[in-house]
């Protein structure tokens, strides 16, 4: 069986996990120790998994992968089947712009150890910190919400009316700027969307909430 080292509110997870709520794959869920006072952020037994020292990382038998989209991809080569990306090139392009987009231009900047450099060697209070993530939540979302308007392959969800990896990048970076108080009124495209696949069973049953380890932290835990 799959094996995925998660923690609940790791947004790279939340996309790994939706992936494989959609594909109906089962799977242990492994939750690697975080942010409890006293104790490292990883074991030293994660590190050897992963080096990187971060989530998530799927295992299949002796496959070890880390990098969410490397996981997705992974798992729609290997199970196809429902498909999380549209058989036309141009189409599979589009979504994987979106997932990009994001994976790459927003998420990267609102992880914790960004977070905490920003307090900590910079100096900044919780303020400016707060300030300084919501400027560049702003121009990644800015461009996404573009993009959605002048989409020729925009149906209810990103693409069409079925969720594809564009969606699956989506819902947990809105969950996250929902977390940290960022106003989406500006982005009505992009909280429709949003607002639908929080009620797609394969969303609701990958939600941090609802993971085994989200009772495990204080609400005011960082990630």
């Amino acid at each position: 069986m799959l094996k995925l080292y998660s923690y609940y509110r790791s947004t790279a997870s939340y996309r790994v996990r939706i992936a494989l709520e959609l594909k109906k794959l089962p799977y242990i869920y492994q939750s690697v120790s975080k942010l409890r006072k006293g104790e490292p952020e990883f074991t030293a037994e994660y590190g050897e998994i992963n080096p990187q020292k971060m989530v998530p990382t799927l295992i299949d038998g002796d496959v070890v992968i880390t990098q969410s989209l490397a996981i997705i991809e992974y798992l729609e080569e290997r199970y196809q089947k429902p498909a999380l990306l549209p058989i036309d090139a141009v189409a599979r392009a589009y979504t994987r712009q979106i997932a990009l987009l994001i994976g790459c231009d927003i998420h990267p900047l609102n992880i914790m150890r960004v977070r905490k450099y920003l307090t900590l060697p910079i100096g900044l209070n919780h303020v400016e910190k707060t300030n300084w993530y919501h400027y560049w939540l702003g121009e990644g979302l800015n461009a996404l919400e573009k993009l959605l308007v002048n989409s020729k392959f925009r149906g209810d969800f990103c693409y069409g009316n079925e969720p594809t990896i564009a969606d699956i990048f989506l819902v947990p970076q809105v969950y996250n700027a929902e977390r940290f108080e960022y106003p989406l009124e500006a982005y009505p495209n992009i909280y429709k969307i949003y607002e639908l696949c929080v009620k797609h069973p394969a969303f609701v049953a990958a939600q941090p909430d609802l993971q085994p380890d989200a009772s495990e932290y204080h609400p005011d835990d960082e990630y």
